[in-house]
């Protein structure tokens, strides 16, 4: 039986690191560009018809930032990621291209509807960017490579911008044709799945699949990848969208961590008021993550609890002009449409306590063997994931990961000969988007060196994509360690359960200390 189920649970990680890799690569398009959604979602708030203050004028801004400017800086960033500026400029110039496209097909289909039929309105290209950033950069860089340092000298830069012009327009003719029908053809097969969804009033649905990829690190792949989109367009004809509400409602972690405050025990209860101060009003949700992946049987108080958030915006009306990044209470209500501030604070506050009230049956139900286990191995987090490995039948490496209270280094995969040999000089945090989490756990950490009079190394927060030789010791929470590691291969990796707070930076700390007095 464990033979027979090694390989599936590798395949199973495989796939996880897989889809955690796509997700962080269109978390890295749009999470750069959120300013100019914030932009975009204020012009609307103040100019639209139905706008704080209406202004005919300064409104025509809308429809151009949304249809132009926003695809065009999504393809940049893409491309910019597989390629440099190179990759940034051709991805940009095939995106046009899927633009003019997809106008045209519209206008086509326009043409053709019989007298008194409503118009198709404008489909705007951002998974269309999302397509053409990475295959024009890509293949842009795959034809350099063809001609590298066969050019003769003093022609560099005509074949440089040469190739990258006459690409770009080929790039452009296949956005134009097959990536705009195929764009078009998509968005309008997931807007009618949506309709579908709201019509039959089973949007709520949804949470069963957005909370448990939450907790996974999934997320961002549903996120960027659907919602957003969906939800851009949507809000570009009515101004406002309830999709942007689906993933972003800070309502049902801030529950569970209310209910670890109050039923948890030992290093869980400690640390979960500041975790749900740092996840509510901060926006961080990955705070709240280890918590539930503790007792895995909680994910049902986060799905109950963002049933309860989605099926009370869809009742009473509440939306978002823009997508709310990060997903801070403050971040919603100020993207909150005009007239739906009741609805909205009021499936926070719902989908909190539905999460908070089922979370604590589910902790008070299982305090008393928790306790016993924590009195065993004088380890809340511990004695939790013995209680969840041993209901899997099981053991799990990146349960195991979490143990980070009594764990030694050995223990937590660290090796302590690789981490006497190296010298840490540039320690880095790293996440999917490299801002919210990893840049709170790397303040933590710059914090504890300081005080430690440690000053010559740089402690700093990335992206995982973004990853690079430099990194002398990398830190990730458990479930993206995998991930890390391919990035980085030669560098030594800590894998913490939280940012917030994980004994493993005192222990980085006496590393580093222990290295400048042998040095010293």
């Amino acid at each position: 039986m464990t033979t027979a189920s090694a390989p599936a649970a590798r395949g199973g990680s495989r796939a996880r690191v897989g889809i955690q890799r796509f997700g962080t690569f269109l978390s890295g398009m749009i999470m750069p560009n959120i300013p100019a959604l914030i932009a975009w979602g204020i012009f609307t708030a103040f100019f639209i018809d139905v706008g704080w203050t209406p202004n005919a004028d300064l409104s025509t801004i809308v429809g151009p930032f949304i249809h132009y400017l926003l695809p065009i800086l999504i393809a940049y960033t893409g491309g910019n990621i597989v390629y440099g500026v190179r990759g940034g400029v051709v991805a940009s110039i095939a995106t046009m291209g899927a633009i003019a496209g997809s106008d045209l097909l519209v206008a086509n289909f326009n043409a053709g509807l019989p007298e008194g039929e409503e118009p198709l309105g404008q489909v705007h290209m951002f998974i269309g960017a999302m397509i053409m950033a990475p295959l024009a950069a890509y293949t842009m860089k795959r034809l350099d490579s063809l001609w590298e340092g066969k050019i003769r000298a003093g022609f560099e830069m005509l074949v440089n911008m040469f190739s990258a012009g006459i690409w770009g327009f080929v790039m452009a003719v296949v956005g134009f044709y097959p990536i705009a029908w195929l764009v078009n053809s998509l968005m309008q097969a997931l807007g009618n799945a949506v309709s579908w969804l709201v019509d039959l009033n089973l949007l709520p649905l949804t949470s069963i699949l957005i909370e448990p990829a939450k907790v996974f690190f999934l997320n961002n792949a549903i996120n960027h990848g659907v919602l957003t989109p969906l939800g851009l367009a949507e809000a570009s004809e009515s101004g406002s969208s309830i999709l942007f509400l689906l993933e972003a409602n800070p309502g049902p972690g801030v529950g569970l961590l209310l209910a670890f405050t109050i039923f948890g025990i030992g290093a869980a209860r400690a640390s979960a008021p500041g975790a749900a101060v740092i996840q509510f009003f901060g926006g961080i949700h990955e705070v709240y993550f280890p918590y539930a992946l503790m007792k895995p049987v909680l994910i049902l108080a986060l799905i109950a609890g963002g049933m309860t958030g989605v099926t009370t915006n869809m009742l009473l009306g509440g939306t978002l002009r823009a997508p709310a990044a990060p997903g801070s209470i403050i971040a919603v209500l100020l993207q909150t449409a005009t007239g739906a501030y009741f609805a909205v604070i009021l499936s926070v506050i719902l989908s909190a306590a539905v999460t908070f009230l089922i979370a604590a049956v589910i902790l008070r139900a299982s305090r008393k063997r928790d306790l016993e286990a924590m009195a065993a191995s004088d380890d809340a987090f511990g004695a939790a994931i013995t209680q969840t490995e041993a209901a899997k039948g099981k053991k799990s490496e990146h349960l195991a990961g979490l143990r980070g209270g009594a764990a030694t280094s050995a223990d937590a995969g660290i090796e302590p000969a690789t981490m006497t040999e190296r010298e840490i000089r540039n320690i880095v945090f790293a996440c999917d988007a490299g801002m919210g989490s990893s840049a709170m756990g790397a303040s933590v950490l710059r914090n504890k060196m300081k005080k430690a009079g440690i000053e010559d190394v740089t402690v700093v927060n990335k992206a995982i994509s973004n990853l690079d030789p430099s990194a002398d010791l990398v830190i990730t929470q458990n479930q993206l360690t995998d991930r890390a590691r391919q990035q980085t291969p030669n560098a030594v990796h800590v894998s913490v359960d939280n940012f917030m707070n994980s004994p493993r930076y005192d222990e980085v700390v006496d590393l580093v200390r222990a290295q400048h007095q042998d040095g010293a």
